[in-house]
């Protein structure tokens, strides 16, 4: 009678809790977002301006919590089995789109998953290389990379990183396999490039402007149609040799599947506030991108462009036959 007395107590005791904070106004406590990289990198950098300003809006903390490893699928498959209340979101780039081509077996569907917020950035990319790198030029380098190609070393963040999928495809351009690699993310990546551990790289401007202005790195082209403002002396891929060479790197937030409407259009309109923070409009700028527009930043248009960049990704990832267990 007592042990039923008991359960009756503690079964009330969190019907009553429960009642607790759904009442308690969203945000209640500090929320993390996980960022699937090391800390330092481009995508890293992305997330912290945008949870500084996000932090301001909803008047509750936001802190970025870096969960690398495995091209950014540890990171994914956590936020996947998070609690869907809100205080777990989680920011990634375009590896949210190639992971289901890329990997053979993943614990979390890169759709059914997650709940969109809003995309945030679309980042050029740059090739640059280790400061007393050979090559003068970007033609020069894809000349000395063919003719080196089993002592060249190119680094990347891991199979379905930025840095991966650029130079998945501009091997596959000049028609030549190099020695890869593989880093838990291109802020560590970079620091072996700096320092001379590795040859060359595909990175975005996020990680590379401040690098490339301050000439600790050798930079060669971007991959952008047109060249980046705040880099205008480098060349487009295009320009350099490789034409319709391309490759754009958009970053998304998404909440665990199940997160309440009500908490998803909160964390969507502060969202849209940093986005049209000046502080990381300016930070954006300097680094090479910039916001995205307003109807972009929405559920229903990450959703859709999520959809048709898996479709466009897979046909290429199959071709390359490129796959991580």
């Amino acid at each position: 009678m007592k042990n039923k007395f008991l359960k009756s107590v503690a079964g009330l005791a969190l019907i009553a809790s429960a009642f607790a904070q759904a009442a308690d106004p969203y945000p209640a406590k500090t929320i993390t977002m996980i960022v699937p990289f090391a800390a330092g990198g481009p995508t890293d950098t992305v997330a912290r301006l945008v949870a500084q300003s996000m932090t301001t809006s909803l008047k509750q903390t936001v802190i970025v919590e870096n969960v690398g490893g495995a091209g950014g699928t540890i990171g994914a498959a956590r936020v996947a089995k998070a609690a869907p209340d809100g205080y777990t979101l989680f920011l990634h780039h375009i590896g949210q789109s190639t992971a289901p081509s890329l990997y053979r077996k993943l614990s979390y569907n890169a759709i059914d998953d997650f709940e969109p917020i809003g995309l945030i950035t679309d980042v050029p990319m740059t090739f640059i290389a280790r400061g007393d790198f050979p090559a003068k030029d970007f033609k020069e380098l894809v000349a000395y990379v063919k003719a080196n190609k089993s002592k060249v070393t190119y680094a990347n963040a891991g199979v379905g990183s930025a840095s991966h999928l650029c130079g998945m495809l501009f091997m596959s351009a000049i028609e030549t396999e190099l020695t890869t690699v593989p880093y838990k993310g291109t802020g560590p990546a970079m620091n072996d490039l700096l320092g001379g551990q590795v040859d060359f790289m595909c990175d975005q401007t996020t990680n590379t402007t401040s690098q490339i202005k301050g000439g600790k790195v050798k930079a060669y082209a971007v991959t952008t149609k047109t060249r980046v403002p705040s880099l205008p002396n480098i060349p487009t891929a295009s320009e350099a040799g490789l034409p319709g060479f391309e490759v754009a790197v958009w970053h998304g937030l998404y909440a665990p599947k199940g997160t309440p409407k009500p908490v998803v259009d909160k964390v969507q309109a502060a969202l849209q506030v940093a986005l049209k923070d000046p502080v990381v409009k300016q930070r954006f700028a300097d680094l090479g991108t910039e916001p995205v527009s307003a109807e972009r930043a929405t559920p229903e248009a990450l959703r859709t462009f999520l959809k048709s960049e898996i479709a466009k990704w897979s046909p290429i990832i199959k071709k390359a036959g490129v796959y991580a267990d």
